[in-house]
């Protein structure tokens, strides 16, 4: 089993879907886990109440990820209830419209790929300064299969996606000296309340297209990011790993 015993982690938009999967999944194999959510602190509760119902540790944190204070708060309160992180996933996404580009509205473009760095680039902000001073740690960032064949009406998402991706990249050159991995997974069409908007039709068209012949769980994708923070992945940084049954082959 791949352990986590005595790690923090800490799972951005965590009160559903991957996030909430991956939270599980973590504190299954040890880790201390902060849930962090925006709007759904019911949902929040329920991920922390089924981790302690197995013995795990965790606590729900509200925070904005798109704001650099509420970010720093939200590391201050891990740091106090939990203690110094060593794994931070960034799975919050900003919600988008899917529309073809020409009539695509200009604010809510902007809003997507600037709120999608934005988590990314403040919650680093707050975390990563204590990896790099313990000299140990793993961001692990939730990005899209998309930000590399991008498809109809996804353009903004296909955007912030691939910055993200771009980001991460960076992240993992300059933090490698310091001990500190960064990789990201990149997700194919995975059954969460994200896609509830497609069709039957459209999920089984993508299933056929699959080499694995299904649609992706959340537990597919928290299964790479366990592998992501343990040791097994100790030489693993600037990755991108898709968790899209072999459609996407890069």
């Amino acid at each position: 089993m791949l352990q986590l015993k005595g790690k923090v982690a800490v799972v951005t938009g965590a009160s559903r879907g991957i996030g909430a999967a991956t939270a599980k999944r973590l504190a299954q194999h040890g880790a201390a886990v902060a849930v962090n959510y925006f709007r759904s602190e019911t949902a929040a509760g329920e991920v922390v109440a089924t981790i302690r119902e197995i013995g795990g540790t965790a606590i729900a944190v509200q925070a904005d990820v798109r704001e650099a204070l509420q970010c720093e708060a939200m590391a201050d309160e891990v740091k106090r209830k939990l203690g110094p992180v060593d794994v931070l996933v960034l799975n919050a996404s900003i919600s988008f419209p899917v529309v073809p580009f020409l009539q695509y509205p200009w604010p809510e473009f902007e809003a997507k790929l600037t709120g999608e760095i934005k988590s990314a680039f403040f919650c680093c902000k707050a975390f990563v300064p204590g990896m790099v001073e313990r000299r140990k740690g793993s961001v692990i960032a939730i990005s899209s299969g998309l930000s590399r064949h991008p498809g109809e009406g996804f353009c903004a998402h296909s955007t912030a996606k691939s910055g993200l991706d771009a980001f991460s990249k960076s992240l993992a050159l300059e933090m490698g000296p310091h001990g500190v991995r960064v990789n990201v997974v990149a997700p194919g069409l995975t059954l969460t309340d994200a896609t509830s908007f497609l069709s039957q039709k459209e999920k089984d068209v993508s299933a056929l297209m699959t080499p694995l012949r299904r649609n992706g769980l959340p537990e597919d994708v928290a299964g790479a990011v366990l592998f992501l923070a343990s040791e097994e992945a100790r030489f693993i940084t600037g990755a991108y790993l898709p968790v899209s049954g072999g459609i996407l082959m890069p």
